[in-house]
């Protein structure tokens, strides 16, 4: 008895030891930051960190989101997920522009997700004590970068590795098909921001990955600003085989195919723009830019992805990356 008795107390304080190991995450600016356990209070301002919590199934610990959460086209997917966020019952102290420092003490963070290029806010936070996580995400490897940190964060870093590696095989099952395209060959596409016609993202960007991904040859990726504000003899030179527009509320590909001054380009002539569907579905900063990838892929080669149903393809998604969870985001 007393061998069991002493058996049990190893294994009670061998568990206890393990709860209590601390945790450190690296965040984008390079800093260290340890905890003693996994932070139960969490104000997260940066939205596509938000969803990374919800995937990794730690949204519980949330007690503050981005104003944006509430205001944007995003409201209505989180609402489904929380009930919290559904009556607007979490805390929102700022968003990737301001943030108000007094009502972020107020709600006593263990830390903050923030945007790393927001400084004057960071080192507020910072003077007054609170543990800052700062993200700037670039690309594509920035984005597993965020989980895998976040992951470690919230005592999920478990499921942050199945997520990275649900999403690099969803990526090459689609590259596998395009890679053997020669670069000649390669359609070029032109990406268009909704902020206006002309706004596009280059070189050194998630857009550029985006399209590399998809087997296509962004039309500015050799330029090397993350973004770009373009003219109409430029893009006219470039002759785009597709355009892919970002989301946008207040117009979609057929405003652009009526525009006379777009006419004489190449993905005019063939009715080839097309516009990507909610941001929450194809979020560049999130994983879910694989399906932003997907579509990518079947819109410059309709022919190689003929058997690829899109529709699935979001459900299949979803269902990966939020779980449960995902049965509340599928209409």
């Amino acid at each position: 008895m007393m061998a069991i008795i002493h058996s049990f107390l190893c294994l009670s304080a061998l568990a206890s030891m393990k709860k209590d190991t601390p945790i450190t995450v690296t965040d984008f600016r390079g800093k260290k930051l340890m905890f003693s356990k996994p932070p139960e209070r969490i104000i997260c301002l940066i939205e596509s960190a938000l969803s990374g919590i919800y995937m990794l199934g730690a949204e519980k610990k949330i007690v503050g989101i981005s104003t944006n959460v509430y205001q944007g086209s995003v409201y209505s997917y989180y609402a489904a997920m929380d009930q919290r966020i559904k009556n607007k019952a979490i805390s929102s102290p700022g968003n990737w522009d301001f943030v108000n420092i007094e009502s972020v003490i107020a709600l006593k963070p263990d830390v903050v997700i923030i945007w790393s290029k927001q400084t004057e806010a960071v080192a507020a936070l910072e003077e007054r004590g609170i543990r800052v996580f700062g993200v700037f995400i670039e690309k594509k490897e920035d984005v597993y970068k965020e989980i895998i940190e976040l992951g470690k964060l919230t005592g999920k870093s478990k499921r942050a590795q199945e997520l990275v590696e649900y999403t690099r095989k969803e990526l090459e099952r689609f590259h596998e098909r395009v890679k053997s395209i020669r670069a000649e060959a390669r359609q070029k596409v032109y990406y268009m921001w909704a902020q206006g016609n002309l706004e596009t993202s280059c070189g050194e960007s998630t857009v550029q990955d985006l399209i590399n991904l998809a087997g296509g040859k962004n039309v500015c990726g050799s330029i090397t600003n993350e973004h770009m504000v373009v003219n109409m003899e430029q893009i006219m030179a470039w002759n785009p085989d597709v355009i892919v527009m970002w989301y946008n509320e207040k117009k979609n590909p057929s405003d652009i195919i009526s525009d006379g001054q777009w006419q004489s380009i190449k993905a005019l002539k063939n009715r080839r723009v097309h516009e990507f569907p909610a941001i929450f579905l194809c979020d560049l900063w999130t994983l879910k830019f694989t399906y932003a990838v997907k579509m990518v892929a079947k819109w410059a080669y309709p022919q190689l992805f003929e058997d690829i149903d899109l529709e699935k393809e979001q459900k299949a998604m979803l269902q990966a990356l939020y779980g449960k969870k995902a049965g509340l985001l599928i209409p």
